[in-house]
């Protein structure tokens, strides 16, 4: 069956394009990836206009992904956005609350894997559509394993957003918790669907995947994966990106091969037969060793193989898209609706996030602090929250204590007459309503800690 890439779905439309742009005579023209060829017709001259969200798919699964955006577009159940409950009894109690679930309740379980500052978080915050999950340009934001929950309908999606992927020796270096080892190969473990986030603004990233990435996934054969472009919209030459995603899936997408040929015609303007969705012999891939039975230790043959590997070829769809774009992310929470399987929800509709209000609280002051500080000062700062309570007006009153380990780094996160921390403290709180939904007051003190 013929693979596509598809661009952004707008109701049922195609897609990933290049129109030129002056005279309506011009010739258009299309982008068009398939397992068997990568296709671009050019025309115009003005050159190429890329549309983000792409994704590479088979015509069954988008047929399947269309009837379900038909069916949530005549649908008049309308679900109240979730939020963070700002007490953490009331927090306990609504994840132990039983589950409002439908009679048809469909679940997947996706664990987010990738490099450090792939735009893991970004991305699970649109997801969510609510910033629930630290975000900063630094490395290691995220330290341990978060949950968040996506509920729509008689779907439930459950997010497992993970540290970056690291080494041991890089741990032991730089002093860095366990969980950031730990967490992403156990969070694997539990998932339904792997996505692979790579950052393709990055040069060293988009050439090959990172080695702790690709041994992930070579422990989990059995668990099916999709590879995730971000930030295309900083990638200037978006041609680059058709040479990037056949270097990253060796070639191979959901067991077929891709290669790039040019074409006249749309392929979509031709009628095609029937015989066109069989496989031939020659277009299947072997299926990965030990995808029968997961290997959770590699042997040292296996190592070798996959150090001389640039990329994955045992990817289901690849999708391109800028996480910070809601309408790009959209497409991909669509393919995660429509990939859901029958099985009971595992939390209330109204759950975003496993986290306490407090974690939730600690993890956006850190943002913070690796926004705004320099090199190391962030990640040798800790916290201890001093006061939760509720105001005299209905708001949420917050204080929580900085711990610096050096004299120098106090003065930095204080700033010029109290500047940097009074910064700090307001832009958080901004974030802290938001997720909470009602008004935060967030008082911080730094403290040296001897």
């Amino acid at each position: 069956m013929a693979l596509r890439l598809w661009a952004r779905l707008l109701r049922g439309s195609a897609v990933l394009s290049s129109r030129g742009v002056g005279s309506a005579r011009q010739e258009s023209a299309s982008w068009l990836l398939t397992a068997g060829n990568v296709a671009c017709c050019r025309g115009g001259r003005n050159g190429f206009i890329f549309t983000p969200a792409c994704f590479i798919t088979s015509e069954a699964f988008l047929n399947r992904l269309m009837k379900g955006n038909a069916a949530e577009a005549d649908s008049s159940f309308y679900r109240l956005p979730a939020s963070v409950p700002p007490d953490s009894g009331e927090q306990l109690s609504l994840l132990l609350r039983h589950p409002d679930q439908p009679d048809n309740s469909k679940v997947l379980k996706v664990a987010i894997i990738g490099p450090p500052n792939a735009g893991k978080s970004t991305l699970s915050n649109q997801l969510l559509g609510r910033k629930v999950f630290a975000v900063s340009k630094k490395v290691h934001t995220t330290r341990s394993r978060a949950l968040g929950v996506v509920t729509e309908d008689d779907t439930q999606i459950i997010l497992l957003d993970t540290p970056g992927l690291t080494t041991p020796s890089k741990v032991k270096r730089h002093q860095l918790e366990k969980s950031l080892l730990v967490d992403p190969l156990n969070t694997v473990k539990e998932a339904d669907l792997v996505v692979v986030v790579v950052d393709v603004a990055d040069r060293w990233m988009s050439s090959r995947l990172d080695f702790e990435v690709l041994k992930c996934l070579a422990q989990h054969p059995d668990i099916p994966a999709v590879l995730v472009l971000n930030k295309v919209d900083l990638v200037k030459a978006k041609d680059k990106l058709l040479d990037i995603t056949a270097g990253l899936t060796c070639g191979m997408v959901n067991g077929r091969r891709i290669r790039v040929r040019p074409v006249i015609k749309p392929p979509w303007a031709k009628k095609r037969s029937e015989g066109d969705s069989e496989l031939s012999p020659d277009e299947h891939i072997a299926e990965p060793e030990g995808s029968a039975e997961t290997n959770s230790v590699l042997n040292k043959e296996q190592l070798k193989t996959l150090k001389s590997q640039e990329g994955w070829p045992h990817f289901k769809d690849v999708f391109m898209l800028s996480s910070v774009d809601s309408q790009d992310v959209e497409t991909l929470k669509s393919y995660f609706m429509a990939a859901a399987k029958p099985a009971p929800w595992q939390y209330h509709s109204e759950v975003l996030t496993d986290q306490s209000p407090e974690e939730v609280c600690t993890n956006i002051i850190r943002e913070k602090l690796l926004e705004y500080l320099p090199q190391e000062v962030p990640y040798s700062m800790t916290q201890s929250v001093e006061l939760w309570q509720d105001g005299e007006n209905g708001e949420l009153d917050i204080s929580v204590k900085l711990h610096a380990t050096k004299e120098t780094h106090m003065k930095m996160v204080i700033g010029a007459a109290g500047q940097m921390v009074a910064r700090i403290a307001r832009e958080a709180g901004e974030d802290l309503s938001h997720i909470y939904l009602r008004d935060v007051k967030l008082k911080l003190s730094v403290k040296l800690r001897k």
